[in-house]
């Protein structure tokens, strides 16, 4: 039995938002510190995870000199909505404070199934230009890096931690089982 990562009504909201094609993109701005990221520890195996419109991969096509096995997953995006297998490194780029507060734990926890090595998270801490069509703030979880360091340290060995102006991201390595 799977544990549900995202509802049935937040997943259409999702898949109605991703049609806007300035929706979902943020993993460009963060392409190039994925791929020094990618380049220093000479990762081969990336899984976008809430790869939006799959632009990470294709930035990271011209950032690493070397050919990558991309995968991607985001649910609210059909032909990414299959749920990953394991990969060596997971990148979640904008992604965390999308989720339903109530899903937070279920997702972090599939982040860890899914991150064999490492991975490179960012979150952003305030509120999105974006609104859902219930009205509602596309950023439903607004809090600051304090709020979210505990969860990721419950389930990842923290490797860095770095402030941007609005939000931070995280550099993890799996925890041993």
């Amino acid at each position: 039995m799977s544990t549900s990562l995202i509802s049935e009504e937040y997943r259409r909201l999702q898949e109605d938002l991703h049609g806007d094609p300035f929706y979902g993109v943020a993993s460009v701005r963060y392409a190039p510190l994925v791929a020094d990221y990618i380049r220093r520890n000479d990762v081969r195996q990336v899984l976008d995870y809430g790869a939006g419109k799959g632009r990470l991969g294709e930035e990271l096509d011209w950032l690493v000199p070397w050919p990558l096995e991309m995968r991607r997953y985001d649910p609210g995006v059909p032909q990414f909505s299959a749920r990953p297998g394991p990969a060596e490194f997971v990148a979640c780029i904008d992604v965390l404070e999308h989720i339903e507060p109530h899903l937070l734990g279920n997702v972090l926890d599939d982040l860890r199934r899914v991150t064999q090595r490492s991975g490179l998270f960012t979150v952003h801490t305030g509120a999105a230009g974006k609104v859902l069509a219930d009205g509602r703030n596309a950023h439903l979880i607004q809090q600051p890096p304090e709020w979210w360091l505990p969860h990721f340290m419950q389930r990842f060995e923290l490797q860095r931690f770095t402030v941007m102006p609005f939000g931070f991201w995280v550099a993890v390595n799996a925890r041993p089982t």
